[in-house]
């Protein structure tokens, strides 16, 4: 059975954005709400200092605290281990939040325009995408995976540091990338279990 996951290169990736901004437009997020976020990381002292960059996104658990923790059944797994939502089902609890050791689930307060002039074209897609009062997070654009096409994030990548394919075929790039590079898992002790791998 097919289990998706991501790696993420770390010396490949250069804090360019990209990813965060191609999931912005691909799933239409208002203002102030991004699925995708790349965080920098600064060490050393000046003038020997080095710069890397941390790209997160939901990681898709094996055991995912929101589809065990919701009070209204939002979140879900599905059998290729993609965690997804209805957000027809939110109230707003925001139990999600609090239990995603990954802080990869966002609230949308208000869906408003980045301009006073309202709505763009491409914003009133967005305007019925997004819900007010509900949660929302990366679901590996399903979407477009299930049409044969790679997420939006990897599509776009520059320097290609994100790669998706099936966790559970020891053939595909994904799981070579993680045997050959010692690819790792974000809080691996917490027994979550992530999808998203990130090689050193």
């Amino acid at each position: 059975m097919i289990r998706y996951g991501m790696t993420i290169d770390l010396k490949r990736c250069i804090g360019c954005q990209s990813c965060t901004m191609a999931c912005k437009m691909k799933n239409g997020t208002p203002p102030g709400i991004f699925y995708r976020k790349v965080f920098e990381k600064v060490t050393g002292k000046y003038p020997n200092i080095k710069r890397s960059y941390i790209p997160t996104n939901c990681m898709h658990c094996d055991d995912p605290p929101c589809v065990r923790n919701c009070p209204s059944g939002v979140f879900y797994k599905r059998d290729d281990g993609v965690v997804m939502y209805d957000n027809s089902k939110c109230y707003g609890a925001r139990v999600c939040r609090m239990v995603c050791p990954y802080e990869a689930i966002s609230f949308i307060e208000k869906v408003e325009p980045y301009f006073p002039q309202g709505f763009t074209p491409i914003e009133k897609y967005w305007d019925n995408a997004s819900k007010e009062g509900t949660a929302a997070k990366c679901d590996f654009c399903i979407d477009r995976v299930t049409s044969g096409l790679k997420p939006a994030c990897v599509k776009t990548c520059p320097t290609e540091a994100l790669k998706f394919g099936d966790l559970n075929d020891p053939d595909s790039e994904v799981s070579k990338l993680i045997l050959d590079r010692g690819g790792y898992q974000m809080h691996a002790e917490l027994g979550t279990n992530p999808s998203v791998y990130y090689l050193p």
